[in-house]
């Protein structure tokens, strides 16, 4: 497998973004006009669009969201102040997960940063790049885990103790993870920017919280690149948020009634709705004793005026609404399924009379390592092979089979067909002694046990070839993790701890070259075709 060379040896690549059927209805501009907000397509309608947006803001949104911004001085504190004097934003965020969750925390930052440039460059005003770090969430599951490859394969690290659910992530001690960490920094061998693991095992030390773990680490990483990460559950985060949130109180019937029928007519229209709704229950959480519950609609109005502030948070649909209400987001990069929740979050935005939401799709990242890309060649392996792990085993056992053993079975196969075909034709000229079919099911029968004998075979070259084996789980856990794109499942650190943080710099270069179609082309559906013809002309050019 012969691929371009770069300085870190990394090579990064643009792919399909994927989804769902209703995400990719949205990413093709094929959806309704009603459920998405119009993306702009060139440089005048963005224009317009920053333009109704700095007409919502002034630049006190930043000064009542310093503390939840972090005060350290850095690229990221200078853009988002001239972002608050004369420019405007734009979001994406992630629900925390551990050490930083999988790649695509870290690629969607790296996809609001390029359209922050793109958009800079092209309207000549300060865009500021703001990941909204989901610290209010409380999805224990998906916060306490985290991939990474091994020595024999993939290797899931997981917090210890009980599930949390109910309970925010900013509010869950973090408890003692040494030995993950240990795990972690064993599976990077040997690294060129040891800062990386330095940073992280400060950021997931002491008596931190998960939340407030998640991020520590990702402000000493995205930050240096001017990339500012809000903490969602920050006290001054919930206070901004506070009017917003019972303002849905407020008029949770008339949102009810309009998030139903927009998702009557997903559902008629031949998609699934990306959020199941909950009869009887709002779209805000209220924290009471510590533990996150809905809050019914029948004491919706009743919670509004009865709440202290602090105590309120969004679900996922209200999310995308309120944040446009707190900040001058000219646009949110979302992944798949947000762009899914987009198609419902706009109904409620109108219910609420706020202005709508834009979600735009974030760019896609791949990457191989160099040390993956040589045992991808000596294995002879490729990577549509990887979809299926059984198939490719197989064959790859077959491979390391002696030669002499896979000739005679391949000859008794061809023995045994032409003696079976010879007895039939024999038994049909004694008048028929047996029916055709008895004849078929001998030669099915004598198949089906050499087909068994083959298989008991590789199994025992399987077991005998470990390290071919190891080998193989390795591949397939860097390049099918769970059978998933390795953004979706792998930690980055490693991949940044081995080759240094200029693989930042050559995942920043890859997404602006999605970020420049997003403003400058006419349609997305043709930008993401452009994208993916360039990458596979850079991945086939050497």
């Amino acid at each position: 497998m012969s691929l371009p060379g770069s300085a870190t040896g990394v090579v990064v690549r643009t792919v399909p973004l994927g989804g769902g059927s209703l995400s990719r209805a949205i990413q093709a501009g094929a959806a309704p006009a009603a459920w998405q907000l119009a993306w702009p397509r060139d440089r005048a309608a963005w224009t317009a669009r920053a333009e109704s947006v700095r007409a919502t803001h002034d630049g006190a949104w930043l000064d009542a969201l310093t503390e939840a911004f972090g005060s350290v001085d850095s690229p990221a504190l200078a853009r988002r102040r001239s972002a608050a004097t004369r420019g405007v934003v734009v979001t994406t965020g992630q629900q925390p997960g551990l050490f930083g969750g999988p790649a695509y925390t870290i690629t969607k930052a790296l996809s609001a940063l390029a359209l922050a440039d793109a958009l800079e460059a092209a309207l000549g005003i300060p865009v500021a790049p703001i990941f909204w770090a989901a610290t209010d969430d409380a999805d224990w599951r998906e916060a306490s885990v985290t991939h990474i490859v091994g020595e024999h394969g993939l290797v899931t690290l997981s917090q210890d103790g009980p599930p949390t659910d109910g309970i925010a992530m900013r509010d869950v001690p973090l408890g003692d993870v040494r030995r993950q960490l240990a795990l972690l920094q064993a599976s990077c061998g040997s690294v060129v920017a040891p800062e990386v693991l330095e940073q992280l095992a400060a950021a997931y030390a002491g008596e931190c919280t998960v939340g407030g773990a998640y991020v520590q680490w990702l402000r000493a990483v995205l930050e240096p690149l001017g990339i500012s990460v809000l903490d969602a559950a920050h006290p001054s985060t919930r206070r901004a948020l506070d009017s917003g949130l019972r303002m849905a109180l407020q008029s949770a019937a008339r949102v009810d009634s309009a998030l139903r029928a927009r998702t009557a007519a997903i559902s008629a229209d031949g998609f699934t709705p990306q959020v199941e709704l909950v009869d009887g229950l709002s779209l805000v959480f209220a924290t009471i004793d510590g533990v996150r519950t809905r809050v019914p609609l029948a004491d919706a109005v009743h919670m509004a005026a009865s709440q202290p502030v602090g105590a309120l948070g969004a679900n996922v649909l209200l999310r995308p609404v309120l944040e446009r209400q707190l900040l001058p987001t000219v646009a949110y990069v979302a992944g798949p399924g947000e762009l899914a929740y987009f198609a419902q979050a706009t109904a409620v935005a109108d219910a609420m009379d706020v202005p709508l939401p834009l979600g735009v799709p974030r760019w896609a990242a791949d990457w191989i390592e160099p040390q993956v890309a040589r045992q991808l060649e000596r294995l002879g392996v490729s990577d549509e092979e990887l979809h299926d792990p059984h198939a490719l085993e197989t064959r790859v056992a077959r491979g390391a089979m002696d030669r002499d053993v896979l000739d005679s079975l391949e000859r008794l196969r061809m023995t045994l067909d032409a003696q079976v075909g010879a007895l039939g034709h024999a038994v049909a000229q004694a008048d028929a002694l047996v029916a055709p079919t008895v004849m078929e099911g001998v030669a099915r029968d004598i198949g089906h046990r050499i087909d068994r004998l083959e298989r008991r075979l590789v199994a025992a070259v399987k077991r005998r070839e470990q390290a071919l084996a190891r080998d193989v789980a390795v591949v397939r856990a860097a390049r099918r993790p769970l059978g998933s794109a390795p953004e979706r499942v792998l930690s980055l650190v490693p991949v940044l701890a081995r080759h240094g943080l200029a693989v930042l710099d050559q995942f920043r270069d890859e997404a602006a070259h999605h970020a420049r179609a997003l403003v400058h082309g006419s349609t997305h559906q043709a930008s993401v075709a452009s994208d993916e013809r360039a990458a596979t002309e850079r991945a086939t050019s050497a």
